[in-house]
């Protein structure tokens, strides 16, 4: 397998909407397979979604397994995902892989239904909370052609540039 390559702001491509995935086959399979791969050699991502490298279908893979005492489902391949029900909103501090350079304030719903198919077709349902809600709102908005970015509040109070580490955990 290989690592793709990770489109980033200001590429177009990232706002261009994405279809469903009508196909499932060993090749989606074999794609699922690499975005995963390179999901999990991001720094830190629980998330990707299909158009982050350039392939416009409703595929998102959500982790949260990794994050201390975070509710969540473990690793989670969704295709055609949809909410069905939403509750709450709360503020919080989100990042991209296809935003590297900053990360903003975006207020997201706090509970969610979610629907989905898994790798084969078959159905999958769920209920969500806190973290693992607002991971799978940021990659959904993904299929929609849209980033956090496009959600903060202000991009002059709720947007800050990430801070760049040395290695060896020295900040510059």
């Amino acid at each position: 397998m290989a690592i793709l390559d990770i489109l980033t702001l200001p590429d177009e491509r990232l706002k261009q909407p994405s279809v469903a995935v009508v196909h499932f086959d060993q090749a989606l399979q074999a794609f699922i397979d690499a975005l995963d791969e390179t999901r999990r050699a991001g720094p830190a991502a629980v998330g990707i979604a299909a158009p982050q490298v350039g392939r416009h279908q409703r595929i998102v893979i959500i982790d949260c397994s990794g994050r201390p005492k975070t509710v969540n489902h473990g690793h989670l391949v969704l295709i055609n995902p949809e909410i069905t029900h939403w509750e709450g909103f709360e503020i919080g501090r989100e990042g991209c892989l296809s935003v590297p350079d900053y990360t903003g304030n975006v207020i997201r719903a706090t509970r969610l239904q979610l629907k989905a198919q898994d790798p084969e077709g078959g159905p999958l349902e769920f209920v969500m909370e806190g973290f693992e809600a607002r991971a799978v709102q940021h990659e959904l908005d993904h299929l929609d052609g849209l980033l956090f970015v496009d959600r903060v509040v202000s991009r002059r109070t709720d947007l800050y540039r990430r801070r760049v580490y040395k290695k060896g955990g020295a900040a510059n």
